[in-house]
């Protein structure tokens, strides 16, 4: 009896087949169910928070995968706005431009969070008022001596564009971004680059967000004002913001559940695990 061959299958082929064999797989019982994705991408303030209550949130909904991705504030905003992503992060307000670019975006606040002056722990500054802040990120003052430090030339570590943590910092700071940053300034990617280079830097001074700060900087008095937590919530601390998700319109199904957990005592408790402040208090 003549045996017939069968044709070869290309790649392409065996790829179609094998996704139609899983398609009905999943269609057709109980045993395969299809997966969610949600991809958050926006402000590294928020990354920790997101990533944290990501790995619980999958871990009891097996069938939501989440990505979580950094980009800054700016591209968070520009990604939600067109429907690009399922949930942005920001850790700065909407600029007017964006409100009337993406009229439909619904901010979500999650947590607060201070934004730290931080320097080398050698450093023997403990306090800066607004004014001297502003001279040292302009380039007006240019050695820490001038603000009662030691005789040591000023290096300003400053966030990349788009950045939230920049924004809001030149905001309450940079009279809302009209007085630029000195010209030397060296930009960092995150609020990890801000503080690696810090910590290795004497004569470095730069921000980033209050839940970063550990051992290896020095967090500075802000007109004679710790920040930290209390600080922050009874608005005593002069550099301080709200950090937000936003979605497109108002959330639904997966991605209103996901909010949901962030805002559960849960997820609260994530927020206070990674350095913010929760707002449920």
């Amino acid at each position: 009896m003549e045996t017939k061959r069968l044709p070869k299958l290309g790649a392409a082929a065996i790829l179609l087949i094998s996704a139609v064999i899983l398609t009905g797989c999943m269609d057709g019982g109980d045993s395969e169910v299809e997966k969610k994705t949600l991809t958050i991408a926006g402000s590294t303030t928020v990354q920790p928070i997101s990533i944290k209550a990501a790995e619980i949130y999958m871990g009891e909904h097996q069938n939501v995968e989440i990505i979580v991705q950094g980009g800054g504030s700016g591209t968070g905003i520009k990604m939600i706005g067109e429907g690009s992503i399922d949930i942005g992060a920001t850790s700065r307000e909407l600029k007017d431009s964006e409100k009337e670019d993406y009229p439909d975006l619904v901010m979500h606040e999650i947590a607060a969070d201070g934004i730290a002056l931080i320097v080398h722990p050698s450093n023997k500054i403990e306090d800066l008022t607004k004014q001297q802040i502003q001279d040292i990120f302009s380039g007006k003052i240019k050695n820490f001596k001038e603000v009662g430090g030691q005789d040591r030339e000023i290096v300003v570590i400053i966030r990349e564009e788009g950045s939230g943590t920049r924004s809001t910092f030149e905001e309450l700071v940079m009279n809302k971004g009209e007085t630029p940053n000195s010209e030397d300034s060296l930009q960092k990617p995150s609020n990890g680059a801000v503080k690696a280079t810090i910590s290795l830097k004497e004569n470095a001074i730069g921000y980033l967000g209050l839940g970063y700060i550990d051992e290896s900087v020095k967090a500075l008095k802000v007109e004679e004002v710790t920040p930290s937590a209390e600080t922050v919530m009874d608005g005593s601390y002069p550099l301080s913001r709200k950090i937000y998700l936003i979605t497109k319109g108002e959330p639904k199904d997966a991605i209103k559940d996901f909010i949901d957990f962030i805002m559960s005592e849960r997820g609260q408790g994530i927020v206070e695990e990674e350095g913010f402040i929760r707002v449920d208090r």
